[in-house]
């Protein structure tokens, strides 16, 4: 059944894939229902192989590419809910190859990571706050970057034929601080239920990632606030966008690459 689902799940992600890329090729819209469609088989035949994936006999697995295959899932998880009632087609087309590429990859895992064998609820709940939370701000922030590329095309009159397939930009703008403004939430809860259940956030190990999320937590508010106040948009919010998204990913995955790849290595 892990086997049958995980196959499943990368073939249609593919198909996804194919069928956004050729609506993009004839800028046009593609069969909203079909791509749809695909995307929900793939997420409920990936969301299958990764209850097999997280949870082994000897325990739950917290490694790097098992994270990425679950933060990929629910990106695309979120996409289908947003395109019910928008075109994102583009980033459809982005996603879910990324889902393909993440469920394969989780099939294997980097270094002698042991799972773990005991978890707690309030740590699970933590856990699945800080993968939302990463989920969202990522959409986000590829979202801020094609804004950025879209804003710089028609400054300088170079119209852009994948526009088509996008709301307008001031609906793409308040969807992108949405996101963020939902994120950011997520990512508050995630720190406190932090501070609550996991005791060890300060001690050598996880100093530099507890840091590293409260400056990012700072940067996303900063920008809220720039924006709900002073009405900061474009290349400053993306220039602030970028920089709280990469003390984000630092704070998680550059800690793990180092624990599980790195110093494994070494």
């Amino acid at each position: 059944m892990a086997a049958f689902a995980h196959w499943t799940a990368i073939a249609l992600y593919i198909a996804t894939t194919a069928v956004a890329a050729g609506a993009l090729a004839r800028g046009r819209q593609p069969n909203n229902k079909l791509l749809l469609a695909l995307l929900a088989g793939a997420l409920v035949t990936h969301a299958i192989s990764l209850v097999h994936i997280l949870f082994s006999p000897a325990g739950y697995r917290f490694d790097l590419l098992a994270m990425l295959s679950l933060i990929a899932w629910v990106v695309n998880l979120l996409l289908l809910i947003l395109a019910a009632g928008r075109p994102l087609t583009l980033l459809i087309l982005i996603f879910a190859p990324v889902g393909a590429l993440t469920e394969f990859a989780a099939s294997h895992t980097w270094g002698s990571v042991e799972p773990h064998q005991q978890l707690s609820s309030g740590i699970a709940v933590h856990a699945l706050l800080s993968i939302s939370a990463y989920s969202l701000l990522t959409l986000a922030t590829l979202q801020a970057i094609y804004l950025y590329y879209l804003n710089q095309q028609l400054h300088n009159h170079k119209p852009v034929g994948a526009t088509r397939l996008l709301p307008p930009l001031q609906s793409m703008e308040s969807l992108l601080f949405g996101l963020i403004a939902f994120g950011q939430l997520l990512l508050t809860a995630s720190l406190i239920t932090g501070f609550v259940f996991v005791g060890n956030l300060f001690e050598q190990g996880p100093l530099h990632k507890t840091i590293l999320s409260i400056i990012a937590w700072v940067l996303y508010s900063i920008l809220l606030w720039g924006h709900w106040q002073w009405g900061w948009r474009g290349n400053t919010a993306v220039r602030w966008t970028l920089s709280a998204f990469a003390a984000l990913m630092l704070a998680y995955f550059g800690s793990k690459l180092v624990m599980e790849v790195i110093l494994q290595r070494g």
